[in-house]
């Protein structure tokens, strides 16, 4: 056991960016700080002895090292009281999300197809691992729908060890990505599309919660006492989680709300389903033979299973970074600390998660947006204990207390999540729906009915390609031009981009048959983009050079000038440029670059200017 915990503290702390030392025998190892964000930072030790008063100091011992960063990644900053203060409201709210988390592990397990205690399991190893390695504090991680869903058929037609594999290898795919800094894309997502992602997400939480109000698949009946019961427990429990924060800030609203309903139907005898009678007794009988083993799935290690396993990683992969990292910039608005998510660390700290519960049999998952909410709001968002508590607590309650988490009406808990589900639909997004164009309106809709009806990866994926193209053709027909002729020269004046999308148009705007002899044309009201604005420029100079008249361009930036000489700049140190003259101005030229890699063209140095 203490060998588990020594590795699992060092697992933490070699990804914990705001640690100074460790040392490990009589290696001292030093890992990065954000100096910026760190206030009264004490001495760390470099490999090189350090010296006061002449005599050396002898650095910390391993114990030492790992107790003190371990302190420092259970707590903020700050003086005793507040460090406090901060581990038991992290505490807290942890302790509110595991029951929380309980009733979606269990139905993603029913989902995907494996026993309750697997997706339990996976909540616990995902969950803490996520949080310590994690993009930042707040995000609750679990099995998730989006996940069970992509491997649901897998389990069906291989069986649950094939699962684990497909975690173990997702998770690495994911730490790749990390390494890679591949989350970085997630900027790319417009706005719209978070919307419906939003919005969908907030759709499948309902119907997920509104399945513990059906008997024989129908709605229970109010009128009959089963109904009466259901539907008042789960309203009481909303009620009390609006209640609470008037009388008291000391328990997290959900937590406080959980225990009263669940007093509630117990002193009263109300007939309402509890986690027991959805997940089965076995699952919370409790003791220590309900503890997960560790080891290989096992699965023949061959090039056949690979073939079998890989399609399903990487969706589960790609589902499992997108949903996570999404989540993590929603609570990076709800936090509102000035502190921005880091996509690297969330990308390694989910693959670590599932690798490690792919490792002790589970099916992975992702953040999840839900608990994650019910989290901040409960002040977990202050530091990476409550989600690591949530994982702790779950774990504590699966081995000792089973029996009493059992007993919790699933009502009770259905109840905070369709609160959740209320405020993680954006209404806005309805309100504005008349006012924004319309082809943003159509991808809300869209990515909000491919999140419900396929996947997260296939709605978001959609719904970025059919903006960036909407984008694209809104930009292709904005250039316009209008020209004067003066002293038998033409003057074009260009308004808008130059890019792949409106080279057709550029085209379009000029004459070179009935044009002068000299024409300029003068880009300083628009930008050149491209590569393709580069050709497109060429290839007009060169139908007004076989009409034997010249074209000077005018307030072109000096990286764009320099570009179109190296498309005709040969190795002999000869050009062969076409029937065109670039006017430098220092002075009025435009700065800025152009989406084009110089290094592809010949060596001709380029001006800064």
């Amino acid at each position: 056991m203490k060998i588990i915990t020594t590795f699992l503290l060092l697992l933490a702390i070699s990804f914990k960016s705001n640690i100074e030392a460790f040392s490990i025998g009589n290696t001292r190892c030093v890992l990065p700080m954000k100096v910026v964000e760190r206030q009264n930072l004490r001495r760390c030790w470099l490999s090189s002895a350090k010296e006061q008063n002449g005599d050396a100091v002898s650095p910390p011992s391993q114990i030492e090292s790992i107790v003190k960063n371990a302190k420092e990644l259970l707590s903020d900053f700050g003086s005793p009281k507040e460090r406090k203060n901060n581990l038991i409201k992290a505490a807290a709210a942890g302790l509110a999300v595991s029951l929380a988390v309980i009733p979606e592990a269990v139905a993603f397990s029913f989902v995907a197809g494996v026993n309750p205690l697997v997706g339990l399991w996976t909540t616990v190893m995902l969950g803490f691992t996520a949080a310590a390695l994690g993009g930042r504090a707040g995000i609750i991680s679990s099995s998730s729908g989006a996940c069970s869903v992509v491997v649901a058929a897998l389990c069906a037609s291989h069986g649950p060890n094939y699962l684990a594999a497909t975690a173990l290898l997702a998770g690495l795919i994911q730490i790749f990505a990390g390494v890679l800094r591949l989350g970085k894309f997630i900027r790319i997502v417009p706005h719209p599309v978070m919307l419906g992602f939003v919005n969908g997400l907030a759709l499948i939480m309902t119907k997920a919660q509104l399945i513990h109000f059906t008997d024989g698949g129908k709605f229970a009946s109010i009128a009959s006492k089963g109904g009466a019961s259901l539907y008042g427990i789960a309203a009481a429990t909303m009620m009390f989680v609006k209640l609470l924060p008037k009388v008291t800030k000391a328990i997290p609203p959900s937590l406080g709300a959980v225990m009263l309903s669940s007093i509630l139907a117990r002193v009263l005898k109300l007939p309402v389903k509890t986690l027991s009678d959805v997940a089965g007794a076995a699952t919370f009988k409790g003791g220590i033979s309900v503890l997960p083993k560790l080891g290989f799935p096992a699965v023949p290690i061959s090039l056949d299973t690979l073939k079998v396993v890989f399609p399903y990683a990487v969706i589960m992969a790609a589902v499992g970074i997108i949903e996570s990292l999404l989540t993590m910039q929603l609570l990076d608005g709800m936090a509102d600390d000035g502190k921005r998510g880091s996509t690297r660390k969330e990308c390694i700290g989910q693959g670590a998660g599932n690798m490690l519960s792919g490792l002790t049999g589970g099916i992975g998952g992702c953040a999840i947006l839900g608990q994650s909410i019910v989290n901040m709001q409960s002040g977990g968002g202050i530091s990476r204990f409550s989600g690591m508590s949530m994982a702790l607590f779950l774990a504590a309650g699966i081995v000792t207390c089973a029996p009493l988490i059992g007993s919790v009406p699933v009502a009770s808990l259905a109840g905070v999540m369709l609160l959740v589900c209320l405020s993680t639909f954006s209404w806005s997004s309805l309100r504005v729906l008349l006012k924004i164009p319309r082809l943003d309106a159509m991808i809300i809709g869209l990515v909000s009915y491919l999140t419900v009806t396929k996947d997260l990866a296939l709605a978001v994926f959609v719904g970025t390609i059919a903006s960036s193209l909407g984008f694209a053709w809104k930009q292709s027909t904005s250039l316009t031009g209008s020209s004067s002729v003066a002293d038998d020269k033409k003057v074009y004046y260009l308004n808008g981009p130059l890019f792949f999308g409106s080279c057709t148009q550029f085209q379009s705007i000029f004459s070179p048959k009935v044009d002068p002899n000299k024409v300029i044309i003068d880009f300083a009201n628009s930008r050149v983009m491209d590569h393709s604005a580069l050709e497109a420029i060429n290839s007009l100079a060169e139908q007004y050079g076989d009409e034997g008249k010249k074209v000077y361009l005018r307030h072109l930036s000096s990286d764009c000038a320099q570009l179109l000489k190296k498309i005709h700049y040969s190795k002999d140190g000869e050009t062969n440029l076409p029937s065109y003259e670039v006017e430098l101005d220092t002075s009025n030229d435009p700065v800025y670059g152009v989406a084009e890699d110089a290094n592809l063209y010949e060596d001709v140095s380029i001006s800064k200017a």
